[in-house]
């Protein structure tokens, strides 16, 4: 029977659920996702562990939840102490390797305190954290970030050496377009998302990834290894090269989910998180349907090198022996419920596209399958351990793998609900708010029926799912729904309560320790 040799982790980022043809889409066609989808399993109920990009990324890298974790925004460091994908993987010796996004800093403050150099080959892998940063690039250069930085931009040194000049080609080619004059449009501009950018799609940042993704993998040879490969987009600035930026009109476009009412839902959260500048920006049709034509684009535009990625591994028959996750770290509201941007726990925001491919025989039967149980980003990482047989440090995960389901093996208990977490501090509601950094927290649990969320010192929401599926009506201050609001935060305290943080020992060595006392003749207590 074949095995699982090496592992692809495929992440897009802000990738929406609902925005793949697998997934339901009616005019956005990926059929190279849709193909994976048929050789594996597709996951209908998928969930991430935070609605931002850091805390969710971290969350995947360590199969431990936000606050298990520590690194609750994009600015927070992952702590030092925290074992990731690659630090769990080096230890079957596997190879591990990023190309593209993980938006995770350093703890410089940890790494000082042990005397651990960045420019050292254990500081490089703790700063990156825990992979080989082959093609480490994060996506988001604006000239301030490149003339500040001390690091060379290799995109940046490729588009020079093709011959697009400046300090920052990032900038001023691959996300800008040309105006009717030939006047510079900056991508940072949402009302320049559906025109095309200034450079073909073949030196753009997706095709120049996928490149990078195939080299790792030739380099690799027949040791075997590990790859995140993590796409900049779809994530801003929404600029897609031609023919990308305008294969997509108005009349394809998901309709805007929202209604008035909402903006009369007394909840003081979530009305700040309306009230925020990128939430009214996005309320507008204008900028809606223009930035929609260059999200789908660049979605588009992933399908199709992810095209050129699986044949590759086809070719070199490398398919037969490695597993393929695609997934995303959180989506894009786009003017849904009246808000912009993500950090909220609307399904637009929480709910993930997640393909599992396994090569293995074992999998055979199960094929083509769409899962509907509960799954989370925090069961990824278990899955892969269990995909190279390795079992080190399990102790310390909070997910669960997923690799029974793939092979169509009978569970007897799977969870009933998803998680989720959010530190809105960082987020412009907090000021609208005007509440300190530790207060602004919330935490959500959904199961078949029902969404509950808690936030920090404010009432809660409570979503009917089954009569309100579009998540309009709050009824979280509902004296009728007193019960059910009692027995959902039950619920949810039983989830917080489940961390695990006791992570140094596992519970094996707490039951054998407990008996040290007599082996050693420690009496304690004796009469």
């Amino acid at each position: 029977m074949k095995k699982v040799k090496n592992i692809l982790f495929i992440m897009a980022d802000q990738l929406r659920w609902d925005y793949l043809s697998c997934y339901g889409h009616p005019h956005l066609k990926t059929p190279n996702i849709d193909g994976l989808a048929k050789k594996g399993v597709m996951f209908e109920s998928a969930y991430v562990q935070a609605p931002v990009c850091g805390p969710s990324r971290a969350s995947y890298y360590t199969g431990r939840t936000v606050f298990s974790h520590g690194s609750t925004w994009n600015q927070v460091p992952l702590p030092i102490g925290e074992l990731t994908i690659g630090d769990y993987l080096r230890q079957s010796g596997i190879k591990t390797g990023v190309v593209g996004k993980t938006h995770m800093r350093p703890d410089t403050e940890g790494m000082n305190r042990l005397g651990i150099s960045k420019n050292t080959e254990i500081g490089i892998i703790v700063s990156e954290p825990g992979f080989d940063p082959y093609e480490r690039d994060d996506g988001l250069h604006p000239n301030n970030h490149i003339k500040n930085s001390d690091k060379k931009l290799s995109y940046n040194e490729w588009l020079n050496e093709l011959g697009y000049e400046g300090d920052n080609p990032w900038d001023s080619w691959a996300n800008s377009a040309e105006g009717d004059s030939g006047e510079i449009l900056s991508g940072w501009r949402l009302r320049n998302s559906n025109k095309p950018a200034r450079i073909p799609e073949k030196h753009s940042e997706t095709a120049f990834m996928t490149n990078r993704a195939m080299e790792f993998i030739e380099e690799s040879k027949d040791k075997p290894w590990f790859l995140h490969l993590s796409y900049i987009k779809p994530h801003w600035p929404y600029m897609a090269p031609a023919p990308y930026h305008n294969m997509y009109s108005s009349n394809q476009f998901y309709p805007a989910q929202r209604i008035d009412a909402e903006k009369e839902i007394n909840h003081p959260v979530y009305k700040a998180f309306m009230e925020n500048s990128i939430s009214k920006t996005f309320a507008r049709d204008e900028v809606r349907n223009t930035v929609l034509a260059g999200y789908m684009g660049l979605i588009k535009q992933i399908d199709d090198n992810l095209g050129r990625l699986f044949k590759f591994l086809e070719d070199t028959k490398r398919i037969e022996d490695t597993m393929i996750v695609f997934t995303s770290d959180h989506g894009d509201y786009h003017g849904d419920h009246w808000l912009g941007e993500k950090e909220l726990f609307h399904e637009q925001i929480i709910r993930v596209p997640m393909i599992i491919y396994d090569p293995s025989s074992a999998a055979n039967n199960n094929r083509g399958v769409k899962e509907k149980r509960f799954v989370e980003a925090i069961d990824l990482l278990p899955t892969f351990l269990d995909a190279v047989e390795s079992n080190v440090s399990k102790h310390r995960l909070e997910g669960h793998s997923l690799m029974p389901i793939l092979r169509g093996e009978v569970i007897s208990n799977w969870r009933e609900s998803v998680f989720s977490e959010t530190d809105y501090s960082f987020n412009e509601a907090r000021k609208i708010l005007n509440i300190g950094a530790s207060d602004a927290r919330a935490y959500m649990i959904r199961n078949d029926t029902w969404k509950y969320i808690y936030y920090k010192g404010f009432p809660p929401q409570l979503f009917d799912l089954k009569n309100d599926p579009d998540e309009f009506n709050d009824l979280g201050q509902s004296k009728d729904h007193s019960k059910i609001i009692e027995e959902m935060k039950e619920l949810l305290l039983q989830r917080l309560i489940a961390r695990k943080n006791r992570v140094a020992a596992n519970d094996e060595f707490v039951l054998k320790e407990r008996d040290y006392t007599k082996e050693d003749g420690i009496m304690i207590g004796v009469w």
